[in-house]
């Protein structure tokens, strides 16, 4: 096993430990603790893609695997967030995320079936979606002000709702990138 693919299911393999240390560790140490659990497994989303390219060491089951792991942590976590807080917002946005994810996810997975999978590749605003709502999960996470003063949820709550536009502008776009795609392979046929 590489260690792109061994990262891959270490962030697999995080998921209960940070449903386990969220739900049931005192808040005070428990919350900060899920927040560098989710922190360090988003860490390993840029490590082992980076790694895999630099080491060539890519393979079509790492390919399959890494972006389930992202979308399972993600989930996961946005799911604690909903059951602690019961906020509108938080709801709305991990409705937004998660559902885009289904989107994407299934779009991608039409759009190679139909010999056009390069019309839905990663955008420059998917990253940037992607680096907004770990961070924002993460702040959440942490619930605490950092160091006494520096108000980690509030950042986070905002930067939930800022991803949550970008994931909808993001999967509109691949939404419209997969529909040209398919429109212009009719015209040729």
């Amino acid at each position: 096993m590489t260690l792109p693919l061994f990262l891959t299911w270490m962030r697999i393999a995080a998921i209960p430990v940070l449903v386990l240390v969220f739900l049931f560790a005192p808040a005070d140490w428990g919350r900060p603790l899920s927040a560098w659990i989710f922190g360090l497994a988003s860490a390993t989303d840029f490590l082992d893609g980076y790694l895999a390219r630099r080491w060539n060491q890519q393979t079509s089951f790492g390919a399959f695997l890494d972006p389930v792991a992202d979308k399972l942590i993600v989930a996961a976590a946005l799911m604690l967030l909903v059951h602690a807080h019961h906020d509108v917002l938080i709801v709305l946005g991990s409705i937004v995320i998660i559902g885009r994810e289904i989107f994407v996810s299934a779009l991608r997975e039409w759009m190679a079936e139909s010999g056009n999978r390069a019309a839905v590749a990663v955008s420059q605003i998917g990253k940037l979606k992607t680096v907004a709502q770990m961070f924002a999960i993460m702040f959440l996470l942490q619930l605490f002000p950092l160091w006494g003063v520096v108000p980690v949820f509030d950042i986070g709550y905002w930067l939930l709702m800022g991803a949550a536009v970008l994931t909808l502008v993001s999967g509109g776009l691949y939404g419209m990138a997969a529909w040209r795609a398919v429109n212009a392979r009719r015209l040729r046929h």
